[in-house]
């Protein structure tokens, strides 16, 4: 299997703790720090390249772009030291060009960097407590000055360059404002202006002798050579006050900040950003400034503001207006602003939309889209479609699409979200917050909940493949609920710490878990059961990810491995040198592994998992992974951090191809749309369709007005036209007669021109010689006189637009009063119309009488007319209409020539000012030209010189030739002969070589068969030992056995005897067992452990029958100890009373009782004169002896054995003989 690679695809977030942590490339692109990368994104095409940090960096800290746009300066903090590294953006993918460190100063960190003008060389201010400017040659890397900044306040925060002046430098901090200059290999300090102990959080160079800066207060102060020129609150509209230079620094500098701060609390400027009209400023709380350039007095005058607008989708929609700007930067063209914010957004706004001189604010848009502003702490990827959910401490649900890279959906709310989870329909989201559990609706553009669970801080929530189940977890216990029925379908309590991870089996069937307390569990969905477990009480789990077969499990946590868990038993661990896993999931077809790192890395490695440290490493947030997740086609790998970024990844081999999928994934398009949203939608949609159709049928009348209008116009146009062509037939005729007769006049009287020509011509050159210098003087004054002719010119075009404006608004009046007009005639027919109708009726009933006739004759007058009114009326709306229309067609005519009469006006001056830097680039390649040429004659004089010494050297070249070819000749043979040797010289040297290895080899030989030697000497003195202490521990029992048995008949010593032997023997023979053990034999017990364990099922079965033989040999041996102790229990007693019988006879007798061993030889040599009874004549001593040596044997037949047989020793142990019963006395 080859290689799994991840190629970083695309990035949603920001880092807004980077200095200047966003800057433009060109037009399109922008650059801007996110996670642990640099990320170059083009604007126009959504497209993205990554830049990643360096390894082992604890983060960057700030980045600068050289001024031509070809460098990007990256400073990174480090644990020993800080570095810079300096990329090449015209290379693809991006050369890493030098690494800058400061090995002579002990600086962990650059706080502020940039470029010079001429992007040569670079400064840099290292961090706290030194405050450190170091001054670079970047590209011999080598430090040119450095210079330490006291800062008496607290922090420093900006150094930058002049933009005129390579060598001129200024820093600001708090009470700090310096200006250096670099002059013989030194920084030295030029302003020693006593500046207040104001906190100057940003600056910037507006000219070569002006900067201008920005406090936490509100204050812009401009500083020209050194001294306070201007200030000004932006907190207040106020007029700038100008400082007298006298008291620049005492008086004037107070005077701003005690008016500013009475009317409005402390505003923070934390950039400023000067531009060829003005300077931008960051304005406090969602704002940016606009100072625009006053020419008369070289000051500043405040024009509009650039506020972010408010968010919609925001809980509180005032709170996207209280971020902070960080950072602003300008497109090249001077076209476009964009800026950073302290909540991870970037917005952007065109110079060219919003105009100075208006009062209006303006407002910015998104660049990109709306990015978490905290740490992510849910993942979730979705099945049937390409989507994305997350959430956030930043109390926002948002939902991604990976696969065009875009933010389709996102919502804040009043809580913080900790988990989630996507529905595989990509219909559903599972949200837990801090107070409940929300499922809720993903409508087409909204997001809204719709069931409520109480699980209150819920940090991990699934849904299940299926869909039909997920998991909750609240605290130590997981709930699992029915997505159907919302009922709570069973609870899975085992662990005793907080839960932390949970993963479904792909059959649902198997629910793993992992926690706080060190423990795994597998758990079964259906009964609820715990199926297995695998616990570690030393290991804090923080996540777990089950292979697809739902056979192993991967877990990581605080103890810095990857766990594979299989069977109930950890099968491997996978080391992660010195980092904490913090993340791992697998992919879908299970033969990837992801892990991600407590240092914002992620690793990838291929399953089986690598013994040895195989894995790819790649640079991706600048916090802790929290979650890893991988589509389900395999063909990307998501990740999320505590730094509030989502970083999509595109999975590969190690040819950078795209894994094959095993099967193609179409994704569902559907979406949910509630029915009220849908009605109101519907009812839009007919009242649009009504009011299409009336615009029909009113653009239809209007149509047919027209045609009839133009129908008239075409008659009498085609008309018009046929006069006018038959008298042009006529004049035509009339012309050509005329033609011709010129034509001949003209002939006869080029003739005589070319016959006057010719003589005149000569007259003409020697005249036109003498004009000549005429002309040129005229041309000079003509000159000046058409410079003033531009001028008079440019004043009669003013004129002429007012004119053109006078006429326009003539005209306007104009058909006004005609239009009118029109009106007042309409309404004088209507009038007359309604005074002829009564007029009729009343004629009508005064002359009914007159007949039929008449009335017809006077309806059938009345309606012609009333119809002609008609038509008239509709004609003049029609022609009113037609003038409306010119109107505003001539009111948009104008407007467009006066746009484009200022658009012409700007390019004037941008062509003025482009003229003049070209002309001071001429001037100064003229220069660089005559100093070239004054290098390139000195270069042919010495190639002339250098010439000359040639040809002497070809000359000494020829001689030397010739005898170095005699030299040749003579030393050919030699060489043979030299080259003869070499070769036999060779030969024995590696004849002399290949002995020298036999010789070594036979060494090494003897060596280790000496060693064998050695080892079975000493194993033989050891056996030797050994026999000879069981020998001696055999004659040692032997001896003490014999005067045992000379006590047989004293039963009190015989019982203490006994005891002693026992206590003697069986101890140390079990000492002896555990100490016999040589060291040799454990060592090649340590080696054959493998072997051992192996074979542990037929061994045990071994021991299993083994213990049973020896458990009935202990049986019977302990039967027959009980029954002898018994016999001897009754001899004693018998013994007793004989004893008795024969003391009480003795007193009888008068006998003096003897001592006990003479007694007892008496007995033995008479036995049967003793009058004892018939129960003491049953002990038979001899008997009882023998049988407790052959016991006694048995035992040492059994230890010996045990001694020649080490390896069942070491395998299985002997079992204890069972302890006696107590004698009785």
């Amino acid at each position: 299997m080859s290689v799994i690679v991840a190629q970083s695809h695309y990035i949603f977030g920001l880092r807004p703790k980077v200095a200047n942590n966003i800057c433009y490339f060109d037009e399109q692109t922008v650059i801007f720090a996110s996670g642990n990368n640099c990320v170059k994104y083009n604007v126009d095409q959504k497209w993205q390249r990554f830049i990643p940090g360096s390894e082992k960096s604890q983060g960057m800290q700030a980045l600068a772009i050289s001024p031509n746009h070809r460098y990007l300066a990256m400073s990174e903090k480090g644990s020993d030291k800080a570095t810079i590294t300096i990329y090449d953006l015209a290379s693809m993918p991006f050369k890493k060009r030098k690494v800058l460190s400061a090995s002579d100063f002990t600086a962990h960190e650059f706080v502020s960097i940039a470029f010079s003008p001429d992007s040569k060389y670079l400064v840099a201010l290292s961090g706290s407590p030194d405050w450190q400017i170091i001054f670079w040659m970047w590209e011999k890397q080598k430090v040119m000055a450095s210079v330490r900044v006291d800062s008496q306040y607290g922090a420093i925060y900006q150094v930058s360059f002049n933009p005129h002046d390579n060598a001129q430098i200024c820093v600001t901090g708090h009470g700090v404002f310096k200006i250096f200059r670099y002059v013989d290999g030194n920084l030295k300090q030029t302003n020693f202006q006593k500046v207040e102990a104001q906190n100057f959080l940003s600056h910037a160079w507006l000219s070569e002798d002006r900067v201008i800066c920005g406090t936490d207060s509100g204050r812009l102060c401009l500083w020209e050579s050194g001294d306070l020129r201007w200030e000004q609150n932006i907190g207040t509209r106020a007029q700038p006050q100008q400082p007298d230079k006298r008291r620049a620094s005492t008086e004037g500098a107070r005077a701003p900040s005690a008016s500013g701060s009475s009317s409005s609390p402390p505003l923070r400027i934390n950039s400023i950003l000067a531009y060829s009209k003005g300077f931008l400023c960051s304005g406090g709380p969602g704002a940016v400034c606009m100072f625009e350039k006053v020419e008369d007095r070289e000051l500043y005058r405040r024009g509009r503001n650039i506020k972010i607008p408010q968010d919609k989708n925001h809980n509180d929609s005032g709170l996207s207006e209280q971020q902070e700007v960080l950072c602003i930067c300008l497109s090249p063209s001077e076209e476009t602003v964009v800026v950073s914010t302290d909540r991870s957004q970037l917005y952007s706004i065109t110079l060219s939309s919003t105009d100075v001189t208006k009062g209006d604010d303006a407002h910015f848009e998104f660049l990109t889209d709306p990015w978490h502003s905290s740490a992510i702490t849910g993942l979730s990827v979705c099945i049937r479609k390409s989507l994305i959910a997350t959430c956030s401490l930043d109390h926002s649900v948002r939902i991604w699409n990976y696969e065009n890279n875009s933010l389709d959906l996102y919502k804040e709310f009043q809580e913080e979200a900790y988990s989630i989870s996507l529905h595989p329909s990509g219909l559903y989201v599972l949200v837990g917050f801090s107070d409940k559990l929300r499922l809720m609706n993903l409508l087409i553009d909204d997001i809204r909940s719709f069931k409520e669970f109480a699980v209150r801080g819920c940090r991990e929530c699934v849904f299940s493949h299926g869909g039909h189940l997920f998991a909750a977890v609240n605290g130590n216990v997981i709930h699992i609920y029915s997505t159907a029925t919302f009922e709570n379908v069973i609870n899975l309590k085992g662990h005793n710490g907080k839960v932390r991870s949970v993963a479904w089996s792909v059959d649902d069937s198997k629910l793993v878990s992992c926690g706080l307390d060190g423990a795994v569990y597998e758990w079964n969905s259906l009964t609820g059961k715990r199926e297995s477990e695998c616990v570690l009480k030393s290991c804090n789990y923080s996540c777990v990810a089950l292979s697809p077969d739902s056979k192993t499990i991967f877990a990581v946590g605080s103890d810095q491995t990857l766990k594979e868990i299989s069977d109930s038993q950890i099968s491997q661990e996978v080391l992660s040198f010195d980092v904490t896993y913090t993340a791992v999931t697998i992919s879908h077809s299970g033969r990837m592994v992801f892990t991600g790192t407590s240092t914002g890395t992620v690793r990838a490695m291929k399953y089986p998992l690598p013994l040895h440290r195989e894995y790819n490493e790649y640079q991706a947030h600048a916090g802790p992974v929290t979650r890893l997740a991988v589509t389900y086609d395999d063909q990307n790998l998501l990740s999320i951090s505590e730094d509030g970024c989502l970083m999509v990844w595109k999975i590969s081999d190690k040819e950078s191809r795209g894994l094959k999928r095993d099967k193609e994934l179409t994704y569902a398009e559907e979406v949910l749309v509630t029915k009220s949203d849908l009605e109101e939608k519907n009812q839009v949609m007919l009242e649009l369709k009504t009011r299409v159709e009336e615009l029909k049928m009113e653009s239809e009348y209007q149509l047919r007005l027209k045609d009839m209008n133009y129908n008239e116009k075409l008659k009498e146009l085609t008309e018009k036209f046929i006069q006018e062509m038959e008298v042009l037939k006529t004049t035509n005729q009339v012309l050509k007669a005329d033609a011709e007769r010129q034509g001949l006049k003209h002939q006869d009287e080029l003739a005589e021109v070319m016959e006057i020509h010719s003589r005149e011509l000569q007259d003409l050159e020697t005249a036109n010689n003498h004009k000549l210098l005429l002309e040129y003087e005229k041309y000079q004054e003509l000159q000046m006189k058409s410079q003033r002719m531009q001028g008079e010119d440019e004043r009669q075009l003013h004129e002429l637009e007012e004119s053109k404006s006078q006429a326009l608004e003539e005209l306007t009046e104009h058909y006004e009063t005609k239009l009118h007009e029109k009106a007042a005639q309409l309404q004088q027919t209507q009038d007359e119309a309604r005074q002829q109708l009564r007029e009729f009726e009343e004629t009508k009933k005064q002359i009914e009488e007159d007949g039929d006739r008449e009335i017809q004759d006077m309806k059938i007058k009345y309606e012609r007319r009333l119809r002609e009114e008609r038509e008239n009326s509709l004609r003049l709306k029609g022609e009113s209409g037609i003038m409306r229309k010119k109107f505003s067609s001539l009111q948009k005519d104008i407007e467009e020539r006066t746009a484009e009469i200022e658009r012409m006006k700007m390019e004037e001056q941008k062509l003025l000012a482009v003229i003049k830097s070209l002309d001071k680039d001429i001037q100064g390649l003229k220069r660089e030209i005559q100093e070239r040429d004054e290098t390139i004659q000195d270069k042919e004089r010495r190639i002339y010189d250098l010439k000359k010494k040639s040809q002497e050297l070809e000359k000494f070249k020829f001689v030397l030739d010739y005898k170095i070819k005699e030299l040749k000749k003579q030393i050919e043979p030699r060489e043979n002969k030299i080259k003869e040797m070499k070769e036999q010289i060779q030969e024995m040297e590696d004849e002399l070589e290949r002995f020298h290895k036999q010789n070594t080899q036979l060494d090494l030989n003897i060596t280790e068969l000496k060693q064998k030697l050695k080892a079975t000497e000493r194993e033989m003195q050891k056996e030797r030992q050994k026999v000879r202490d069981v020998e001696a521990l055999v004659k040692r029992f032997k001896t003490d056995l014999h005067n045992c048995v000379g006590f047989i008949q004293e039963p009190k010593k015989l019982k203490d005897n006994i005891r002693e032997l026992f206590a003697k023997y069986v101890q140390e023979s079990d000492a002896a067992e555990i100490v016999g053990i040589d060291a040799d034999i454990q060592q090649e017990s340590a080696r054959q452990r493998e072997h051992m364990e192996r074979s542990l099922s037929t061994l045990q079965k071994k021991l299993l029958k083994d213990s049973e033989i020896h458990r009935a040999d202990n049986v019977r041996v302990m039967q027959e100890n009980v029954t002898l102790i018994k016999e001897i229990n009754e001899l004693r007693r018998e013994l007793k009373v004989s004893r008795t019988k024969v003391h009480d006879l003795e007193v009888a007798l008068g006998v003096e009782r003897k001592n006990r061993r003479s007694s007892l030889a008496d007995s033995k040599r008479s036995p049967a004169s003793d009058p004892l009874p018939s129960g003491v004549l049953r002990l038979n001593i001899q008997e009882e002896t023998t049988r407790i040596v052959e016991m006694q044997k048995l035992e040492i037949k059994r230890l010996r054995d045990a001694l020649q047989s080490p390896d069942e020793m070491v395998g299985i142990r002997a079992p204890p003989v069972g302890r006696l019963p107590s004698l009785t006395t």
